[in-house]
C-alpha cells in the first residue's frame, strides 16, 4: 500500500463525484472494507479506515466502474491525470 495523504483522497472523492457516486464512510459489516451499490452509484468506506486505506479502496473500486473520463470538468481530467499514474504505479507494484 502507498502512503497517500489528504489531497489524494480528495482528487478521489472528486472523481466519484463527477461520475454521480456518492461515497460515504460508515461503520458496517463488510468484509472487504466497502460495499458498492452500483444501482444507486453509492460507495461506502469502513469509516474506520485510515487515508492510506480509504485511497486504496477508492483506487480498486476505479477499475471496476465503467466511466469516461472525457466527460469529465477540465479538474476533474488534471486530478484523473494524476491519478492514473498512481493506479499504475499500484499496477507495477502488483509484479
Amino acid at each position: 500500500m502507498g502512503n497517500y495523504t489528504k489531497r489524494t483522497l480528495e482528487k478521489l472523492e472528486h472523481i466519484y463525484k463527477e461520475m454521480d457516486y456518492t461515497v460515504r464512510y460508515e461503520k458496517g459489516n463488510f468484509q472487504s472494507g466497502y460495499c458498492l451499490v452500483e444501482h444507486q452509484k453509492v460507495v461506502v468506506v469502513n469509516k474506520f479506515f485510515e487515508v492510506d486505506g480509504r485511497v486504496q479502496v477508492l483506487l480498486d473500486l476505479l477499475s471496476t466502474i465503467e466511466f469516461n473520463p472525457d466527460q469529465f470538468s477540465e479538474e476533474g481530467k488534471k486530478y484523473w491525470s494524476s491519478l492514473r499514474s498512481l493506479l499504475k504505479a499500484e499496477t507495477v507494484g502488483e509484479d
